[in-house]
């Protein structure tokens, strides 16, 4: 590991805000990590890891601590124990949408439609990211961790994770802490291997993104072309020269709400079901097998509500500002807060209450912030 002269957090994360921390240390292979990590709860100092910086919004003062940056790289190719498949062991610093690249032009199946997603890998399983309704706990076998204050790394399935909608147990959500404090060193990934006979896409938002018709199946390559193509049509893709990319990707979380809650808002609303487990396994012991199975007993199911929709349409436009603010929403996605150039963490943080207060003025809906939030206040 090298302690480096520290870079304004500015510099390093896609909001484009923060000051130079105290401290910053440079880890470019897990060992280094390890020992960095170590040496800072040791020491007792405030500490963050930072990835791509993509999903961070970072306050205007110096952050009074140590600032570790992941650094490591590498992707090993396993054998999977199920047939037609393939593992990869990637390290937590390696660029997601690298990753997607390596296993599109390999046909393995499983993470395309996650094609532009900034950031690092080791942040993926952290908020379970996902796009057009692929998830990566869909392919997520383990992860290799090390918790805050241990002495040496463990393996922890994606099962003990709590993976649920942009959450984890490890996530450090606005508000609360997170229930394990932890940091990823590396991901297991097992996917399909498809090679050139591409895949036929199964979920409804990836179809309807796709504009597919048939059920045939599609090239990898293809498909991952058109996300990237579409992402770049929203601004989720970062350009040093479009105002509109210089944001954390989706500032507020869609919103999770039980089914009477969404029968409450507008019917155009767009909305879809967080289905429940549809392949859960009952076991009726046979000395209480009476000759005939029960039917499940009946049970609500949250509903995802699109979140730009609600921003839309409590009157906050696409490319709205505040008076004298160069903090705005994005002009071409609503869910999007952008820095249109030296905004402060105050003046978005401004914009993004002012949001927030909109919604739940008009709908009843307090939207909660998708990235992690460093000595900034909403």
């Amino acid at each position: 590991m090298t302690q480096i002269e520290p870079i304004r957090l500015a510099e390093l994360t896609t909001l484009q805000t923060g000051a130079a921390p105290e401290r910053m240390v440079d880890a470019t292979t897990e060992d280094e990590l390890v020992a960095a990590l170590q040496d800072v709860w040791a020491d007792g100092d405030d500490w963050f890891v930072l990835g791509g910086g993509s999903n961070l919004f970072a306050g205007d003062l110096a952050f009074d601590g140590t600032v570790i940056r992941i650094r490591t790289s590498g992707i090993e190719e396993l054998p999977s124990p199920h047939e037609g498949r393939i593992r990869l062991r990637v390290q937590a610093g390696h660029d997601w949408d690298a990753l997607v690249a390596y296993a599109v032009e390999r046909g393995y199946a499983g993470i395309e439609a996650m094609s532009g997603i900034p950031g690092t890998v080791g942040a993926a399983p952290v908020q379970n990211v996902g796009a057009y309704g692929q998830e990566i706990q869909e392919t997520l076998v383990e992860v290799e961790l090390i918790d805050e204050h241990a002495h040496e790394a463990v393996t922890v399935p994606a099962a003990e994770l709590g993976l649920g909608f942009r959450t984890s147990v490890l996530k450090d959500h606005y508000g609360s802490a997170p229930q394990r404090r932890a940091v990823i060193l590396s991901v297991t990934l097992d996917l399909a291997v498809t090679g050139d006979a591409g895949r036929i896409v199964r979920g409804e938002q990836l179809r309807r993104a796709l504009a597919l018709t048939s059920d045939q199946p599609v090239p990898l390559a293809w498909l991952r072309e058109r996300i990237l193509d579409t992402r770049a049509s929203k601004g989720m893709l970062f350009d040093p020269a479009d105002p509109d990319t210089h944001g954390a990707g989706s500032f507020f979380q869609n919103a999770i709400v039980p089914e009477s809650v969404a029968r409450a808002l507008p019917p155009e609303c767009p909305r879809w079901p967080v289905s429940p487990d549809l392949d859960t396994v009952t076991v009726i012991p046979l000395d209480a097998y009476q000759g005939y199975v029960p039917a499940p007993a009946p049970r609500s199911t949250d509903v995802k509500v699109s979140a730009a929709w609600l921003i839309e349409h409590s009157g906050i436009r696409k490319g709205f500002k505040l008076p004298r603010s160069r903090a705005g929403v994005s002009t071409k996605h609503a869910l999007a807060l952008t820095n249109r150039g030296g905004a402060t963490a105050g003046e978005i943080a401004e914009l993004a209450r002012f949001i927030q207060n909109r919604v739940h003025a008009e709908f009843g809906l307090l939207l909660q912030p998708e990235p992690v939030l460093v000595d900034v206040e909403l």
